[in-house]
């Protein structure tokens, strides 16, 4: 009798355990980071169509999309984040890096979540090279709780400098408070270099493994990334490098998160 009642106790602390560890449907975020090419393809066609089509495959929650064009001469005068917007069912945001071909191009953001509030964030740059941004939403989960959602694209040239000089900016900017945050996008560095060293003080890497993401039709490099924090506000569920050779010379970044309670 004594043992059939320490194994009922045994399985009842088991079963809470179990239970607690469960996955909470109101607080669990599905992120996109995607580098679309300005809506061109590998093989030269323009097709959002595709790029859509990729997306909603994922079904996020929110996504971060990099290489935008606004009213662009080479993306045929569209305002790429809003045609994906109404090809996906999700609320569009437009940051501009810089004036671009007729147009503009930067950030853009996807959310099936409306926005609680939107900025723009120039990040430093070094004459002569490309202004870059991040764009910042607010929005408020299911279960109640707000977070922040950062996209990015930081600087594609071989010299480091304004790389390591938006990295820094990107932490000044956004760990002034303990927020629960996800920052995300192509930043065109590999794990072990200068730029995402900084950003590593600050922010946790979601891939236990560094997965290439880069080119998409053999990747070799990791430079898409989905980080976050605090540390102990969010747990890992799933991550996934998706195989997507022809929308893209980038592949897709999936991560599932779930924010902890804040205890």
């Amino acid at each position: 009798m004594i043992r059939q009642f320490l194994i009922l106790i045994y399985f009842c602390f088991w079963a809470l355990s179990v239970s607690a560890q469960a996955p909470d449907s109101s607080r669990i975020v599905r992120v996109l980071t995607y580098n679309i090419l300005h809506g061109a393809t590998t093989k030269g066609d323009f097709d959002l169509d595709l790029i859509a089509k990729v997306i909603n495959s994922t079904n996020p929650d929110l996504v971060a999309l990099q290489e935008v064009d606004y009213q662009t001469n080479r993306a045929k005068k569209y305002d790429l984040v809003t045609e994906l917007a109404i090809r996906t069912d999700m609320s569009p945001l437009f940051a501009r890096a810089m004036p671009y071909d007729g147009g503009e191009y930067g950030e853009g953001i996807l959310s099936k979540y409306s926005f609680l509030s939107t900025r723009n964030h120039p990040l430093p740059y070094t004459e002569g090279k490309e202004p870059r941004a991040a764009a910042e939403v607010n929005v408020i989960l299911k279960s109640g709780d707000t977070i922040r959602f950062i996209g990015t694209h930081l600087d594609h040239t071989k010299d480091p400098t304004n790389r390591l000089m938006q990295a820094k900016e990107l932490n000044r900017t956004f760990t002034v408070d303990e927020k629960p945050a996800i920052l995300t996008g192509d930043l065109n560095e590999e794990p072990h270099q200068a730029a995402m060293q900084e950003l590593f003080t600050k922010w946790q890497r979601s891939f236990a493994e560094d997965t290439p993401t880069f080119p998409s039709d053999d990747p070799t490099k990791k430079i898409d990334y989905v980080l976050f924090r605090p540390a102990h506000r969010w747990r890992v569920l799933e991550t996934k490098v998706i195989d997507e050779k022809v929308a893209s010379d980038h592949c897709p970044v999936l991560v599932i998160l779930e924010l902890l309670p804040d205890h």
